[in-house]
């Protein structure tokens, strides 16, 4: 990581995604929309759609609209009151981004996704098409997360990373992050007078991610480390990501003119579409862990081969997400499991050869193919 390397640019961004909280969306004070800001927001999207930008928009923003609405103001929500309060206010952030955004002379579309859009391939691939036709057409997508259906074992949690898979899916090549702080330091700013502000990551490391800190109080559920999270989905994906400070009107110009920001590289060689959306899964089915022998044969572009594996966690069937990892329990992988749960266990620490006489049927040679894994 260095301040030295070449920073991206919005003149630059052929697809761009936009992530924006609830905290930047919403007066707390009138728990009404930020109109003034918005309209800003809208008129820098209006200017990056005229220099030949796509632009999505990932919104927060519905249940701190609706709070005031029901009569919801004081303390934590329970899953049926948000769910509820998402109900009612996603007709008001709906109406305020495209209230702003038609004044610029540009179409807002709607779309709610939940985690289940981006977990399973057929519905990924239906949402991208969708995305990608609406962008043909000129249009804005505005997303959010479908909390109105959405419980705390399935969903996303953060708006951080479902802009991070928005950005895989639609293949952008920038996303920004607009939020309370201007970029990732070595330590809080807020509590640390010594901490450095980080210009541009180069890649996403353990060093990087251990800065992550707590949330911040009030609307936002996100906090820096979602925000690393959604920086190792996207730059798997090819994509450059921008944490910069939204607050002020005109937050995309200004990044645009140079502003303070951090801004983490994308790898140098993106991955497959099929390889981003392994990358990019958020909820894994299982785990199987492995010897050293055979980690090795993964860093060298090899397959996992039953023999490698030391133990098998969770239950799965075959072409369910899992994590492969070490015998200190330490993440090496992704991929699609050829096997269930069950006959992964009974394979476990086999040769291939060996395969037929143990299952009574002739399977794959791989536990994982090296064509369904990506290491991390």
């Amino acid at each position: 990581m260095t301040g030295r390397l070449t920073s991206p640019s919005l003149s630059s961004a052929r697809r761009l995604v936009i992530k924006i909280g609830s905290a930047l969306v919403v007066d707390p004070d009138k728990a009404a929309p930020r109109k003034t800001w918005l309209a800003s927001v809208a008129e820098d999207i209006a200017q990056l759609r005229r220099q030949g930008t796509d632009v999505t928009v990932v919104s927060s923003g519905a249940i701190a609209l609706a709070r005031h609405t029901l009569g919801l103001t004081h303390g934590a929500l329970r899953l049926p009151e948000k769910q509820a309060a998402a109900a009612v206010g996603q007709i008001s952030l709906a109406q305020a981004w495209s209230q702003a955004l038609s004044a610029q002379g540009l179409t807002a579309a709607q779309l709610l996704l939940t985690p289940e859009d981006t977990e399973d391939r057929k519905r990924y691939l239906n949402a991208r098409a969708t995305l990608d036709t609406l962008l043909g057409l000129g249009c804005v997508p505005v997303i959010n997360e479908n909390d109105t259906i959405a419980t705390s074992e399935i969903r996303f949690g953060d708006n951080d990373r479902l802009a991070a898979r928005v950005a895989q899916m639609t293949g952008a090549d920038q996303l920004v992050l607009l939020s309370d702080i201007d970029g990732l330091y070595t330590a809080d700013p807020r509590t640390n007078p010594d901490a450095q502000h980080l210009p541009v990551i180069e890649t996403m490391t353990a060093e990087i991610e251990a800065m992550g800190g707590e949330p911040p109080p009030g609307y936002s559920s996100g906090g820096m480390r979602t925000k690393l999270l959604a920086a190792g989905i996207a730059t798997r994906s090819g994509c450059a990501m921008a944490i910069a400070l939204g607050k002020q009107d005109h937050p995309l110009r200004a990044l645009q003119e140079g502003a303070r920001c951090s801004w983490f590289l994308p790898q140098t060689c993106a991955q497959t579409a099929r390889k981003q959306w392994i990358a990019g899964s958020l909820t894994p089915a299982g785990e199987i862990m492995i010897d050293e022998g055979a980690a090795g044969a993964l860093r060298q572009g090899g397959s996992l081969l039953p023999a490698g594996v030391l133990g098998v966690k969770g239950e799965f069937t075959q072409g369910d997400l899992v994590v492969v990892t070490d015998n200190g329990g330490r993440v090496l992988a992704r991929g699609l499991s050829a096997y269930d749960a069950d006959d992964a266990r009974l394979i476990a620490g086999h040769r291939s050869s060996e395969l037929s006489d143990i299952l009574g049927w002739q399977g794959r040679d791989e536990i994982i193919h090296r064509d369904d894994l990506v290491m991390v």
